[in-house]
């Protein structure tokens, strides 16, 4: 089957890739010409876990190529962006539309198009039917379409593309039928069949319902701030109760997804209450941290801000919707001179500079993104680069220890141990190898 791929971005390239080594002729359509120049040189345009090996079996295959024009194929398939119209508070579907507009001309009879970009419920039936109709098609007579949502995050796109379930909504069960057959290919999860509508709903409950769960645990570590608990503790006991699964707190909510997508379901309703909240407790959290970093370079005239990671999470390159963006405004709203290393990202808003020269003169060591790398660097060498020794760490990475011996002042958001005197978490008593029963005795 030939397929023709709209969008070769974090999605649409491994997708169109998986397809290309498993059976199928792809052609991979992008309107940015780096992207299908970097692809037509054999190089990628991004970092991703196991997508250059295959990658290069498509090309030795001779199964994938990168186009700017899409070509007649026997299934379209739609992986563009649906960013967050920040004004309006709703979904921005103007790539979709283009994409859909792109596809039309070449539309035929018996053609399966499939919407993986995830939308507010009913854009199918609203939007891409519509469209796709100007081909002198009629939508279920003619041609078939579905919504199948990905399930993947980046560093792991290609093994949760293979090993996820997925849910496939049809604007009927044929051309759920279809989609099936197509996906079947790749996919060793389940796939699920449902309408096109109620796909579009499922997509936006998932990333919702982790959106608010990130708040709960962002909120969670505000309290214990101001409690004097370390959240992080409390967590880890806490998730030891078997119904029980809190995650963890951080510097804000990044990502494609997960940022963006519970905003979609409040374009239909005004019963959203919770998931207006935890956007706005979780867009506040770069700002929270901001607080931090001014309690650590209180006195200090004109602060040096060295921010570690702009990634949205670690071990990846993607930057879309990351916290980091808005703290660096905000740090440098401050008056404070920012400096940023990340080792993963090349591309940013703001220069990116290796470490040592961003850890130069610093004031204060922020932590944004969990990367690997960060928790290798050795206190003692940066001790000798920097002018005053703090750190703030919102993701809990570092073994505080090694650095507080080195004499750095090291705030992890959510502790609010620190900020009580003579304050010992109790499990530390029952780290104990006696039982704690003997040690009640004791006291």
């Amino acid at each position: 089957m030939k397929i023709c791929v709209l969008g070769l971005g974090y999605i649409g390239l491994p997708t169109a890739i998986l397809f290309a080594t498993h059976g199928h002729e792809v052609i991979g359509v992008d309107v940015n010409k780096r992207i299908i120049e970097t692809l037509n040189n054999n190089k990628m345009p991004f970092e991703e876990n196991g997508l250059e090996v295959l990658f290069k079996e498509a090309i030795n295959k001779k199964s994938f190529a990168a186009r700017m024009e899409v070509e007649e194929a026997d299934a379209f398939l739609i992986a563009v962006p649906t960013p967050l119209d920040k004004e309006m508070k709703m979904a921005d579907l103007t790539y979709v539309k283009s994409a859909a507009e792109m596809i039309y001309p070449y539309l035929n009879r018996g053609n399966l198009v499939v919407l993986e970009s995830t939308v507010s419920p009913g854009t199918c039936e609203k939007l891409l039917v519509p469209i796709l109709e100007r081909s002198g098609l009629k939508a279920i007579d003619d041609f078939y379409l579905v919504h199948c949502p990905e399930r993947a995050i980046p560093g792991s796109t290609i093994n949760e593309m293979v090993h996820n379930d997925r849910i496939i909504g049809g604007l009927d069960k044929t051309s759920a039928d279809r989609a099936r057959s197509l996906y079947s290919c790749f996919v060793k999860g389940n796939l699920f069949l449902t309408s096109a509508r109620t796909a579009e709903f499922v997509k936006l409950m998932e990333n919702t319902f982790r959106d608010i769960n990130i708040a709960l645990a962002n909120e969670f570590a505000q309290i214990a701030e101001e409690s004097g608990v370390n959240v992080w503790e409390a967590i880890e006991l806490a998730n030891k109760h078997p119904r029980v699964k809190i995650l963890k707190p951080g510097p804000g909510v990044g990502g494609h997804c997960i940022a963006v997508d519970p905003w979609f379901l409040t374009e239909n309703s005004t019963r959203c209450r919770i998931v207006s909240l935890a956007r706005e407790i979780n867009d506040c959290m770069p700002n929270h941290v901001l607080q931090i970093v001014k309690r650590n370079v209180e006195g200090i005239k004109n602060p040096v801000i060295t921010v570690l990671g702009v990634a949205y999470k670690g071990n990846v390159d993607d930057t879309r919707e990351t916290p980091a963006l808005k703290f660096i405004k905000l740090a440098k709203n401050e008056g404070y001179e920012v400096r940023i290393n990340d080792p993963h990202v090349s591309q940013f808003e703001y220069e990116i500079m290796d470490l040592e020269k961003a850890l130069e003169g610093s004031d204060c060591i922020v932590i944004i993104t969990d990367h690997e790398k960060f928790k290798e660097i050795a206190p003692e060498k940066v001790a000798d680069l920097v002018r005053n020794r703090n750190i703030v760490d919102t993701r809990n990475i570092l073994k505080s220890e090694k650095w507080i011996s080195e004499g750095f002042n090291v705030d992890v958001l959510g502790d609010g141990c620190k900020h009580i005197k003579n304050h010992t978490p109790i499990s530390v008593a029952f780290q104990s190898s006696e039982n704690p029963m003997s040690l009640k005795s004791k006291l």
